[in-house]
């Protein structure tokens, strides 16, 4: 029993002296909080090469707004959401930033649709005092903070980490599979730099070696020497980096050259475009993701009724892209309401650091924040396209 305090008590102070501390108070601001409303603004990509997500995210948001307006707002204010185009750009996207700061004078940026457009224009809402809440990427900057700087303290992450989601589901393929030869193939920018860590961490620890790695620039459109080169290499477990037509690209490729490998794609490719575009190329795709796809005819509860609310507002089908942007506004909504009618920029960090959690009708995993940890959860699922569909195949997992 001693020993198991020792050992517990190391492991809290281990823990201690790992987290952050700030010495310097971070700088909030006030601005966007008027009498009746609270102005929040978004860059998405809306015309760019990942608009299937930048569309779909925007019009979660806006059924969000209207919903939230529709019972009055949060503690008597109504939400305005700005949404600029960054077109998957991140110098467009530096500019909407600025326009959203500086013109729009918004509270907060929430989900800011990508990678390289977010890391390029976060500086901007730091130094204006302006929250970064759920960015459309999974990149451990959304979420880790430098205690040198206090800034950092202001942004906040809701989406599954690429590198934790692409552990623990390479982890479970590995044990259920049994790959010799796993090989990645990844985007070189900093969402698939995570989706590397991921995958290279991972082997490490089964003691395995890729038999192959290969990336591609973004907007790329041909993948035949990736694949072929994989192919060549006898990789038995192919691991994407990718999002939308870089996932069937690739798996194009690999029909074309008669080869029949298992492909393991990181989170962005967990998506119903990745099925109505792909078709029967992406039959057997397995995935990284986060909750269940709503299918209209098999929602019920709440999700239904919300399945039918998009469809009636927007003429198309929700999909995981639309959750994911409803989700970014009722986790706003939830902590600003904790934070109370008199709103202030303090106030708003205080409520989400307060470690209340926020559960969505999705049954997701709760959002949690803390002053040291502004990840919300790591929870994974393993998911399979079979027939047409994202089935769930492994949920619960965690690294």
């Amino acid at each position: 029993m001693k020993d198991k305090a020792l050992a517990a008590a190391c492991w809290l102070a281990c823990v201690a002296a790992a987290a952050p501390t700030f010495a310097q108070e971070v700088k909030v601001t006030d601005q966007g909080i008027l009498p009746n409303e609270i102005v929040l603004g978004t860059h998405q990509d809306l015309s760019g090469p990942i608009k299937t997500w930048g569309v779909p995210v925007s019009n979660g948001m806006k059924l969000a707004v209207e919903e939230i307006n529709a019972q009055g707002g949060i503690n008597g204010r109504k939400l305005r959401l700005v949404i600029e185009d960054s077109a998957y750009d991140p110098k467009k996207a530096v500019l909407a930033t600025q326009k959203l700061v500086e013109k729009d004078k918004v509270f907060a940026v929430v989900g800011g649709m990508g990678s390289a457009p977010v890391i390029a224009s976060q500086d901007i809402l730091f130094d204006a005092g302006v929250f970064q809440l759920f960015p459309l990427t999974a990149a451990e900057f959304t979420y880790k903070m430098d205690p040198k700087k206090p800034q950092e303290r202001l942004k906040f992450s809701n989406l599954l980490p690429y590198v934790e989601s692409t552990r623990a589901a390479l982890k479970y393929m590995v044990n259920f599979k049994h790959p010799q030869k796993p090989c990645l193939m990844y985007q070189d920018d900093e969402y698939g730099k995570n989706v590397y860590e991921g995958f290279t961490s991972q082997l490490e620890a089964e003691h395995l070696k890729p038999a192959s790695i290969t990336t591609y620039k973004r907007g790329a459109s041909d993948f035949s020497a990736q694949v072929a080169k994989m192919k060549s290499d006898g990789c038995d477990l192919v691991v994407l980096g990718t999002i939308l037509r870089e996932t069937i690209g690739a798996m194009t490729e690999a029909k074309k050259l008669g080869w029949t490998v298992t492909f393991l794609g990181a989170t962005p490719t967990n998506i119903p475009d990745t099925i109505s575009l792909g078709k029967d190329t992406v039959e057997g795709l397995y995935a990284a993701g986060a909750f269940e796809t709503p299918y209209a005819d098999t929602a019920k509860g709440k999700v239904k009724d919300w399945v039918e609310a998009y469809k009636k507002m927007f003429g198309t089908d929700a999909n995981t892209q639309s959750v994911i942007g409803y989700n970014s506004i009722m986790t706003f909504a939830h902590f600003a309401k904790l934070a109370g009618k008199d709103l202030t920029g303090q106030k708003m960090l205080a409520a989400f650091e307060s470690g209340d959690p926020f559960n969505d009708i999705f049954n997701s995993p709760p959002s949690k924040f803390s002053k040291t940890n502004h990840l919300a959860n790591t929870i994974t699922q393993v998911q399979q396209v079979q027939n047409g569909r994202w089935v769930v195949i492994k949920e619960g997992l965690s690294f």
